[in-house]
């Protein structure tokens, strides 16, 4: 029996800190396979970056004293959401790695960008601790589930 391998595998990563666990699964996946990886962040809603709650991950500091007024600035958002994908793909030891900024709807631009790059594979995180409800009740995860044709890898990120 012959097996299809991903080529490409496509990791939507947000601000949580469980994108660490995302992040990490989904390259491992990724290199077990020899895939081409490519880090997806996509900017939906400008005033969760400036959450006082934020936590670091992947040693990405960049928000902790920024402020909601500083982060008015689409320039900012994007460029400190790039040093976010950047700082991702370093914690990850990869240089290869391409990493991919969006803005819109998460679930249209996690299916936009895997159709831009050919995804063989899309990876990213579940944050609901009651899964099933969400997929009832809908959910990013669940959008690109119904619309995407290639396989998709759903990592857990129960804390």
């Amino acid at each position: 029996m012959k097996t299809n391998k991903a080529k490409k595998v496509l990791i939507a990563l947000d601000y949580d800190p469980t994108a660490q666990k995302v992040a990490e699964n989904g390259f491992a996946f990724a290199t077990s396979m020899g895939a081409e990886v490519t880090l997806l962040h996509v900017i939906a809603d400008p005033e969760y970056y400036s959450l006082s709650q934020y936590n670091p991950i992947m040693g990405f500091t960049g928000y902790v004293d920024i402020g909601p007024l500083q982060l008015d600035v689409i320039a900012d958002l994007k460029k400190a959401s790039q040093l976010f994908l950047n700082q991702s793909k370093h914690h990850l030891g990869d240089e290869h790695i391409k990493t991919l900024l969006k803005e819109g709807g998460f679930s249209d631009c996690i299916l936009e960008a895997a159709k831009e790059i050919h995804a063989d594979c899309i990876v990213m995180g579940s944050h609901s601790r009651r899964w099933l409800e969400n997929i009832v009740m809908g959910n990013v995860t669940e959008k690109v589930l119904r619309h995407t044709t290639i396989p998709v890898i759903i990592i857990p990120t129960k804390k």
